[in-house]
């Protein structure tokens, strides 16, 4: 059931404090003392390794759990580096460029906020992808927001609930289809059964945006000026949709994301070499250290200056700790006493549903993955739901309502801390304002029960 074997089973009330008091440490460190995640991060592994050894696990099975946890999402950290060759090479291109450019077009002050969440799901239904959606055009709305002195707050956070609602919708989505497959769900059925709890996250969610959303439009009266500097660079042409175009022809054909978004960079790459005859050193610097806006309006030089393997590297590291810091967990028995413990005396659909919801939101919380949270509740519940007589597809959809969507709210978890460095704004920042990743899981919790018969 377990990825990592635990050496050590404790006491439920032991995994218990140990949980808080590591939590608490870390939430501390980052909310009271404004620290880096990594810091933090470090301390909770070393506190972890210590708390190992005095219950006698040996440092090389300790030393194992952390490497065998970081593996477990080197898939992510390969991505990672392409998305950070992707955003470079779509500025060299002038993908980024023009959609803020059409942004500015056909966006107006009123109701912006409502527009950002709605186009953003869109396009995440397209993709199935939320990392993807909020690193191409989540830039794009991040920095029109940032044009039109609009709140990023509200921006990113409109933005991170339109992609995760992308990310629970599509059937394209990794998560989508691992939630289904983990609990023997039909896909399209899974779909079906989420939407009585997603549709009306989001219809509330878009209410919300649209309250928040300006009144008027005089913050735009400076668009102008960043339109003509954005036209001012040379990068925009008609060419420039085409990265677009293919990455979305490839999700569309199920193309594995690396190999989607590696051709989509390459082509991106290829129009700007043939464009505007950049030559190779200079592509591979870009390709490394990102984009530098070189304008004469130098809040567009803010704006275009994004990219690169260099811009992903706070990112990967962090995740490989996080990820190192949840193989400790598991080897040490935290997790897999808290994981069992929720099994016991379960018998009634609602309080089954928000022992489901709170598993899948406490692994997002102590491990910083959305896949485990899913995998570990899905694998621990299939028998608690089965003797309950509850449908599987009541456990998927609760997997995807409690697990999908809180992995971007958690600081140290892999979408938040990708999605914080992509987007420039905090976690703690944006996530009163993910109003979708927040409602989702209360609708669950709150009508869970009574809507698993539909």
């Amino acid at each position: 059931m377990f990825p990592i074997a635990p050496r050590y089973t404790p006491k439920l009330i032991e995994s218990i404090l140990l949980f808080f008091g590591i939590i608490g440490i870390i939430s501390y460190f980052i909310i009271g003392l404004g620290t880096t995640p990594h810091i933090p991060m470090i301390i909770g592994i070393l506190l972890l390794i210590a708390y190992g050894l005095l219950r006698g696990i040996s440092f090389n099975d300790l030393q194992g759990a952390m490497v065998s946890g970081a593996s477990s999402g080197m898939g992510a950290v390969f991505l990672f580096f392409i998305i950070g060759i992707l955003i470079s090479s779509w500025m060299l291109s002038g993908t980024i460029p023009t959609l803020i450019h059409t942004g500015f077009s056909f966006i107006g002050g009123q109701w912006f906020f409502a527009i950002v969440f709605a186009i953003t799901a869109i396009i995440g239904v397209s993709l199935g992808s939320s990392l993807t959606t909020t690193a191409t055009i989540g830039v794009a709305f991040i920095g029109m927001a940032g044009a039109m002195d609009f709140s990023l707050a509200i921006t990113a956070g409109a933005i991170v609930s339109g992609a995760f609602f992308g990310d629970k919708m599509s059937p394209l989505s990794d998560t989508t289809n691992l939630a289904s497959t983990i609990v023997g769900v039909d896909l399209f059925t899974h779909i079906r059964h989420i939407s009585l709890t997603t549709i009306p996250a989001f219809i509330i969610s878009f209410i919300l945006f649209a309250i928040l959303s300006p009144a008027e439009t005089a913050s735009l009266n400076n668009s102008g000026d960043y339109q003509a500097a954005l036209e001012s660079t040379g990068l925009m042409h008609w060419t420039s949709w085409i990265p677009l175009i293919v990455l979305v022809i490839c999700t569309v054909a199920r193309i594995p994301a690396f190999i989607a978004l590696a051709a989509s960079s390459l082509i991106a790459t290829a129009l700007a070499i043939f464009k505007d005859g950049i030559g190779w050193s200079f592509i591979w610097n870009v390709w490394f250290n990102g984009y530098t806006g070189e304008t004469a309006f130098e809040p567009v030089n803010e704006l275009l200056t994004k990219g690169g393997v260099d811009s992903m590297l706070f990112t990967i590291s962090l995740v490989i700790l996080a990820l190192g810091f949840g193989g400790l967990l598991f080897i040490t028995g935290i997790v897999p006493v808290l994981l069992s413990s929720f099994q016991e005396k379960l018998q009634k659909a609602r309080s089954i549903i928000l022992s489901t919801a709170a598993t899948a939101i406490g692994v997002n919380v102590l491990i910083g993955e959305q896949y485990l949270s899913i995998m570990l509740t899905g694998e621990t519940y299939k028998g608690v739901y089965e003797k309950a007589g509850l449908p599987n597809k009541l456990l998927s959809r609760t997997l995807e309502d409690a697990g999908t969507v809180i992995n971007p709210l958690v600081p140290w978890s892999v979408c938040g801390v990708f999605i914080a460095s992509v987007l420039d704004v905090p976690v703690l920042t944006y996530l009163p304002f993910a109003f979708f990743c927040l409602i989702s899981p209360v609708i669950t919790l709150l009508f869970g029960g009574r809507l698993w018969s539909k």
